[in-house]
């Protein structure tokens, strides 16, 4: 755990915030170098604007009582953390359909570029969770466990709990979900990364395969890696939040999958009756 990058004077610098702003820049870049396209620029900014506002509302939501019906103050201190990921994914596509209107351009015309590079950008928030220490896994004593320092999160949690006394140097040993889940964001990014550039060498699907696949294997990592979770999680029914939302994000994909199979099947069908 680092929560701060640079902290000398007056210079402060959150790591958690550092990884954002870096994964934002990386995405964006990447995301015009592949597609060829030099004006994506607004709509990265709109869309991570969203993000964040998306998912920190999400996650007062989710901590009304625990964290804020006592301090409204704290809503606003993004810089500490407290994030909810698909809270900021839903805004974002809320945006990303307005920016579409906005542009009269159709809705599947840039998602596939943008879901291409999404999860690199999360990756690296990911990464910004484990050096603040939210996001932190259940208790283990796993190899891969580790302790999260006085002040932390989980230090906090256990205390609450009485797991460990308010004298305690560190927290129990958990799981470094943040860090699992980043992995696996890696294997998705080279996943819809390498989908992308080979289809649009192609050119012979319609749009929207990539985008449709990302949700479907980001919701089938997300959906178990919440039983790994120990922080305070909300639930509907017996499922967390997160896990009933990663079941509509899963259809939703499955339903752009097919949208665009269904689609590349007719033209070559009609090419065919052409040809």
């Amino acid at each position: 755990m680092h929560p701060d990058l640079v902290d000398i004077a007056f210079l402060h610098i959150k790591t958690y915030g550092a990884c954002m702003a870096l994964g934002f820049i990386l995405c964006w870049k990447l995301a015009e170098k592949m597609s060829g396209r030099k004006d994506l620029g607004d709509l990265f900014m709109y869309m991570m604007l969203a993000g964040v506002v998306g998912a920190r509302i999400a996650y007062v939501i989710e901590h009304w009582k625990d964290e804020f019906a006592s301090n409204l103050a704290a809503i606003v201190r993004i810089d500490q953390g407290g994030l909810v990921f698909y809270g900021g994914l839903i805004l974002a596509i809320v945006v990303y359909f307005v920016w579409c209107k906005a542009k009269k351009v159709t809705f599947l015309e840039t998602a596939d570029i943008m879901c291409a590079v999404l999860p690199l950008g999360h990756a690296f928030g990911r990464i910004g969770c484990f050096f603040y220490g939210c996001c932190y896994g259940r208790l283990s004593d796993s190899p891969l466990a580790v302790r999260f320092p006085v002040h932390s999160p989980a230090w906090y949690e256990q205390v609450r709990d009485g797991l460990i006394a308010p004298t305690a140097t560190s927290s129990l040993p958990v799981l470094p979900t943040q860090l699992f889940e980043a992995s696996a964001l890696l294997v998705l990014f080279a996943i819809a990364a390498m989908l992308y550039v080979k289809l649009a060498k192609t050119k012979r699907v319609a749009p929207g395969l990539v985008a449709g696949a990302y949700l479907m294997m980001y919701a089938l990592v997300r959906f178990p890696m919440e039983y790994l979770r120990g922080d305070p999680r909300a639930e509907v029914g017996f499922l967390s939040i997160a896990q009933t939302i990663s079941l509509g994000v899963f259809l939703f994909g499955a339903a752009m999958l097919a949208f665009s199979l269904i689609r590349t099947r007719k033209a070559a069908d009609a090419t065919s009756k052409t040809t």
